[in-house]
């Protein structure tokens, strides 16, 4: 068991419980050429106004450069190490290709140091390697995804999460989400195998507000406390029911206890053949 926990010596640190990354990691300082600095958006656009609230301060981060494109197709690489990166929840690795080029690469589960990987077409179907859909067989868990061909992993690299190949028909793989989704995808389209590493990260409790804010998250105000004015749920006296039927967010949109918020027309509706389940259903 990864998880740690603490002895309270205060309110906080009784409900505190953490990764223990010691047990994990293989290598403390991230490759220098792989890293660099930038400043964080918190939410702010191109011109400073708030697009996406709830963002700001946190602690500062050195960026990796890792590697979901995968273009070095048919060169075997080497995983020498097993790192923490700040920006994402899995845990990323050194992989040093044969021709000596290194990048780094999402880990998945019970990989091993020295152990030897490799995308491509002649890629043996076992877990680290990366092959298109058509040839991992049906029911095996994918990770690191493609939405189309050659254009880079996008779906499932989040810790512990998997997509899992359902079915192959005329062309496309149906591909069970991490959102209970079923969604069409191109077989032209690479995964690697396995499920994402630090699966554990999920059991982990912040304890307290504190560490929120050095995640940089700022607190979220329920609409109901607010006034009219600044949220369509807000106003009344003491405590009011919303006074509509459906919760909507501060725009109007409808969010929230399992309501549908896809558009109608969107492009990408002609590949889901099962709507994600949400609510109690899920």
């Amino acid at each position: 068991m990864a998880i740690k926990t603490f002895k309270p010596t205060t309110k906080s640190r009784r409900h505190i419980s953490v990764v223990n990354y010691k047990s994990l990691l293989t290598q403390n300082k991230p490759l220098k050429s792989l890293t660099f600095g930038r400043k964080r958006a918190v939410g702010r656009n191109n011109v400073g106004r708030i697009t996406v609230r709830h963002k700001g301060g946190g602690h500062k981060r050195l960026f990796r450069e890792v590697d979901f494109d995968y273009k070095k197709i048919g060169i075997p690489y080497k995983i020498k190490s097993v790192e923490y990166d700040p920006n994402r929840s899995g845990l990323i690795g050194l992989a040093v290709y044969k021709d000596g080029e290194k990048k780094y690469v999402l880990l998945p589960k019970n990989v091993k140091i020295g152990e030897d990987l490799m995308t491509g077409e002649n890629a043996e179907a076992k877990i680290g390697n990366r092959l298109p859909l058509k040839l991992i067989p049906v029911g095996t868990f994918v990770y690191n995804v493609e939405l189309k061909p050659f254009n880079g992993a996008k779906i499932a690299r989040s810790a512990g999460n998997f997509v899992q190949i359902i079915a192959k028909d005329a062309g496309y793989v149906d591909l069970k989400m991490p959102s209970s989704e079923v969604r069409k995808v191109k077989e032209d389209c690479f995964a690697s195998i396995g499920e994402v590493s630090n699966e554990e990260k999920r059991l982990e409790n912040y304890g307290k507000a504190g560490k929120s804010r050095w995640k940089g998250i700022r607190p979220t105000v329920r609409g109901t406390a607010m006034n009219p004015v600044d949220h369509p749920h807000g106003g009344g006296e003491g405590r009011q029911g919303r006074g509509r039927r459906r919760a909507i967010s501060l725009w109007g949109k409808p969010t929230g206890k399992g309501q549908k918020s896809r558009r109608s027309k969107k492009y990408s509706n002609k590949y889901i053949v099962s709507r994600r389940k949400v609510g109690k259903q899920r």
